[in-house]
C-alpha cells in the first residue's frame, strides 16, 4: 500500500472556538499550535499546511505559573544596532493580551513560510464575542481532539461483500455430491472383475515372447545345416575326380 499523501483539494479547514479563560498560556499555546497544524488529523504532512482555523477568547483572562509576570521579559528587536526592548509580561499582559498569546502561538509553529502561513488562520479576541460568527466555529476545549471524518478515513470498509456471494456458489455444488455415491458403489466391483482377467493373461503374453525365441533358434539351426548342405557338393567333386582318375588309369593298362 503507497502512503497517503495530502493534496490541496483534499485539505478541508475547519474552524473552532477555544476560551482562553483561566488557560496557562503554555498549555494553551501549544494546544492551539496543533490544530493550526493540522496535528490532529490523520492525513497531516510535515510540509504541508492541514490545519483549521482557530478563534481565541478571553484572551486577557490567560494566566501564568509562578513569578512569571515580573520575572519573564519578551523581548523584541528593531533590527538597528542596539534596538532591543524588553517588556515583562505582567506589563505585556495589562496593555496587549492579544500580543502575548500571539508570541507564544508562534514560537510554537515552524520558524519559515509555513509557520507565517499557518499563523494567519489565528484569531485572538480580548473578550467573550468574536466577529466569526458566520463561519459557525466548534466549541473545542483545551485539551480536546475534534473527530475527523474526512480523508483519508474512508478507505478500509470493502472486502466484506465478496466474501458473502462465495459460500452461496459453494451450496449448490455439494447437493449433488451424495447423488453419485451410489453408482460409486456399484463400479467399484466392475473394476475388480476387470482387474482379473487382466492378471491371467499377463502370464500368457509373456510366454509368447518366449515361443518367438524358440522359433528364431530353431530358423538359426536350420541355417546352419543349409550352410553344411552346401559344402557337401565339394565332396561330390572330389569323388568326381577319383573317378575320372580310375578311368585314365584303365585305358593306359589296356
Amino acid at each position: 500500500m503507497k502512503t497517503y499523501s495530502p493534496k490541496p483539494e483534499h485539505i478541508e479547514r475547519r474552524w473552532y472556538v477555544v476560551d482562553a479563560s483561566g488557560q496557562v498560556l503554555g498549555r494553551l499555546a501549544s494546544e492551539v499550535a496543533t490544530l493550526l497544524r493540522g496535528k490532529h488529523k490523520p492525513m497531516f504532512a510535515p510540509h504541508m499546511d492541514t490545519g483549521d482555523h482557530v478563534i481565541v477568547v478571553n484572551a486577557d483572562k490567560v494566566e501564568l505559573t509562578g513569578k512569571k509576570l515580573e520575572d519573564k521579559i519578551a523581548w523584541r528587536h528593531s533590527g538597528h544596532p542596539g534596538g532591543i526592548t524588553g517588556v515583562k509580561y505582567g506589563d505585556l499582559m495589562a496593555t496587549r493580551p492579544i500580543a502575548a498569546v500571539e508570541k507564544a502561538v508562534r514560537g510554537m509553529l515552524p520558524k519559515n513560510r509555513l509557520g507565517r502561513q499557518m499563523i494567519k488562520k489565528l484569531h485572538i479576541v480580548a473578550g467573550p464575542e468574536h466577529p466569526h460568527a458566520a463561519q459557525k466555529p466548534t466549541p473545542l476545549t483545551v485539551g480536546e481532539r475534534p473527530a475527523w471524518t474526512g480523508l483519508p478515513a474512508s478507505t478500509a470498509p470493502t472486502p466484506t461483500a465478496p466474501p458473502k456471494a462465495k459460500p452461496a456458489a459453494k451450496r449448490p455444488t455439494a447437493e449433488p455430491a451424495p447423488k453419485p455415491e451410489a453408482p460409486a458403489a456399484e463400479t467399484a466391483p466392475k473394476k475388480t472383475a476387470a482387474k482379473k482377467p487382466t492378471a491371467a493373461k499377463k502370464p500368457s503374453a509373456a510366454k509368447k515372447p518366449a515361443a518367438r525365441k524358440t522359433t528364431a533358434k530353431a530358423t538359426t539351426a536350420k541355417a546352419t545345416t543349409a550352410k553344411s548342405a552346401a559344402k557337401k557338393p565339394t565332396a561330390k567333386k572330389t569323388t568326381a575326380k577319383k573317378t575320372t582318375a580310375r578311368k585314365a588309369a584303365a585305358k593306359d593298362e589296356e
